[in-house]
């Protein structure tokens, strides 16, 4: 006996593809690059940074900081 059109095996569509993994650098560099923005921002409110307190430390700590999230979006 035919078996009916609603219990046929309708085609599926293709299966997607995974996306590729990062490279093992860019989680290191990820969680180095925010540790170093909180290690110079720490440093700069203690004032054991050379030159004393600064304005650009604190740009260059959230600048560090800023770089790890755009880093953070290239980790899959």
């Amino acid at each position: 006996m035919p078996k009916s059109r609603s219990k046929r095996v309708k085609a599926q569509p293709p299966p997607k593809p995974k996306p590729k993994e990062s490279p093992p650098w860019v989680g290191a560099l990820f969680f180095t690059l925010i540790a170093a923005g909180v290690l110079i921002i720490i440093s700069h409110y203690l004032g054991v940074l050379p030159g004393g307190t600064q304005g650009y430390q604190l740009w260059l700590g959230l600048g560090l900081i800023s770089a790890s999230f755009v880093v953070a979006t290239q980790w899959h």
